[in-house]
């Protein structure tokens, strides 16, 4: 249910894009950096990201199959998904994303075949039953090892990766223009917002590397690989900068050039989104991990304080990014057009698109993440030897 305050039309009463429509930009976001991850080892040969470059692509691949959950649950029919490409209209943005969304999907898994192929094969002779068909399947039946189809792998895997960062780019930058592209709303109305989706993108992404890679390194209980972690570290803190600063430089221009829009939205910010713009999303998530990333970055930090500092920082901009995502999305829609009012938004926990079905959504690419792990494994070597856990972990 939604509260009003001053002067609302009555159809302004109820938040028509709720929960899941915050949700689905967040997994579209956490999509594009994962793979940016992978492709920072695959096309930019930065060799230190090599222990986390099949994981992320692992991990993109998880929560792309979670992407469209979150807007076929806020469909009243989700069974016409399909008429959006079927039957597409030229004026339908949200048709365009249908069709990057897919031709982004095939390439990630063809970049995951030809990059497990070799591993696959290696793990052919040592596997019975159905897992063994399985390999087989995914090798497309060829199982050559030899170095010029190694090779061969590797040329393909390059361009795969080399093509999938624009697509993997547009993906989320697509979303952001949506939003952008919607001129009756003042809150979102700025050529920046693709841009600024790109660039939070790339935290969210980066920041759930991060941490999955810690909390399976202490599960399993193995070494982390610090120059990996410090690397990821590095990249965080850059993509962080260029987001915080960018998002309050485009705040600042409507300051300054105090538009009729901004006296509407200088109320929205010092009111409804006080706490979780300025509060949650500025002053607590994203300046505290940006000093304690520049620490770890200036000072070289090493050792557990750089597990312990790393983990928290990606946790506090996984929350950042999703206050980013609230404060876009439905603040966006407490704006009366008339001006003069607003509309609160208080989502139900187990509404149809409430909290409960937003938790489910968000935590399903981590379970599937984990089955995904038991056919593509992630840690293995080139040799095909899964790394050993270390005797006296602490």
């Amino acid at each position: 249910m939604a509260d009003v305050v001053g002067y609302v039309f009555p159809n302004e009463h109820h938040i028509h894009w709720s929960l899941m429509i915050v949700t689905y930009p967040y997994i579209t976001g956490i999509i594009a950096g994962a793979f940016i991850v992978s492709s920072l080892y695959h096309v930019f040969h930065v060799k230190a990201l090599k222990p986390v470059s099949r994981f992320a692509l692992i991990f993109a691949l998880s929560f792309g199959i979670c992407c469209t959950w979150p807007l076929l649950n806020h469909l009243g029919h989700p069974e016409r998904c399909f008429n959006i490409m079927l039957t597409p209209h030229p004026t339908s943005a949200m048709a365009g994303f249908g069709y990057v969304y897919s031709t982004y999907m095939i390439i990630l898994l063809l970049e995951i075949l030809f990059i497990y192929r070799a591993v696959f094969a290696r793990l052919l002779p040592q596997t019975t039953g159905f897992k063994a068909t399985l390999y087989r399947a995914l090798t497309f039946g060829n199982t050559d090892l030899s170095p010029a189809t190694l090779r061969f792998d590797h040329k393909v895997t390059s361009w795969l990766a080399l093509i999938g960062i624009p697509m993997a780019c547009v993906l989320h930058g697509y979303v952001g223009f949506i939003f952008g592209g919607v001129k009756a709303v003042h809150w979102w109305l700025t050529p920046l917002m693709p841009v600024i989706f790109l660039l939070s993108a790339c935290v969210s992404g980066i920041a759930g590397i991060i941490l999955g890679y810690l909390l399976v390194q202490w599960w399993k209980r193995r070494p982390v690989d610090e120059e990996c972690l410090s690397t990821l570290v590095k990249y965080l803190w850059g993509f962080l900068i260029l987001d915080v600063v960018l998002e309050l430089l485009d705040l600042g221009v409507h300051a300054y050039l105090r538009v009729e829009s901004w006296h509407v939205l200088e109320h929205l910010i010092s009111g409804p989104l006080f706490t979780s713009f300025i509060v949650m999303q500025i002053l607590i998530f994203s300046f505290i991990p940006l000093v304690i990333l520049g620490v770890l970055t200036l000072a070289n930090v090493r050792g557990k304080a750089l597990q312990i500092l790393a983990t928290l920082s990606a946790v506090m901009l996984l929350i950042q990014v999703y206050c980013m995502r609230w404060n876009v999305v439905i603040g966006g829609q407490m704006v009366s057009k008339s001006g003069r009012g607003y509309t609160f938004y208080h989502p139900g926990f187990f509404e149809k698109e409430g909290i409960l079905p937003t938790i489910l959504i968000l935590l399903a690419p981590v379970i599937i993440l984990f089955f995904l792990a038991k056919v593509f494994p992630l840690w293995m070597t080139e040799e095909g030897q899964n790394p050993q856990p270390i005797k006296n972990f602490n």
